[in-house]
């Protein structure tokens, strides 16, 4: 058994003990909001958006993109459990700033090993053999972080399966000092009708 999984089911021991009523949390989320955010660890949603468990939704990919995954979840999130506002917070220093598509395409066509991160970006270190599955993949990467998160707020608003009237604001996460700064033209994109 691996060290990481040892300290998890421990953590998942001990949490269980002290679990308390939370069994009894309704699934609908008790704040009505959604939060689409950036997978990475540095960010702890919870805390910076000051939530307990069963407060809010909170969907979590790389870069915190408007995937059609992240908006499927946040039509299910309005359509069945009712959340009435949405949240689309990227982060400074991301990951995704740091190569494109073409750069991640070529690390998987020559190995599917960890990558190494050089003062010339992201470069192979592992062995192939590699795939070109990559190829099929728009890895939505990030050039301007605040343009990302304006374009990300606009699809969303324009789907066709999200209503006209929940408002989506537009933040950056700034992992520096753990405080949110909007963007306004992404909220204003995002505004309810």
């Amino acid at each position: 058994m691996s060290q990481v999984l040892q300290e998890v089911l421990a953590a998942n021991t001990a949490y269980s003990k002290s679990f308390g009523d939370k069994g009894k949390l309704p699934m609908p989320p008790g704040r009505r909001f959604a939060v689409l955010t950036c997978m990475d660890a540095r960010l702890d949603p919870a805390k910076f958006a000051g939530l307990a468990e069963g407060d809010a939704h909170v969907i979590r990919n790389a870069g915190g993109r408007a995937s059609d995954d992240a908006i499927r979840s946040l039509v299910i999130s309005y359509k069945l459990l009712g959340t009435r506002e949405w949240f689309v917070i990227h982060h400074t220093n991301c990951g995704m700033e740091f190569f494109t598509d073409d750069v991640m395409r070529g690390l998987l066509t020559s190995s599917l090993e960890t990558a190494a991160l050089g003062d010339k970006g992201f470069h192979d270190v592992g062995k192939g053999p590699g795939s070109a599955e990559g190829n099929y993949i728009d890895w939505l990467t990030i050039a301007d972080q605040a343009q990302s998160v304006v374009d990300d707020v606009a699809r969303i608003r324009r789907h066709p399966l999200v209503p006209a009237n929940i408002p989506i604001y537009g933040y950056i996460y700034d992992v520096t000092n753990g405080k949110l700064v909007e963007v306004p033209a992404a909220t204003e994109a995002g505004k309810a009708s």
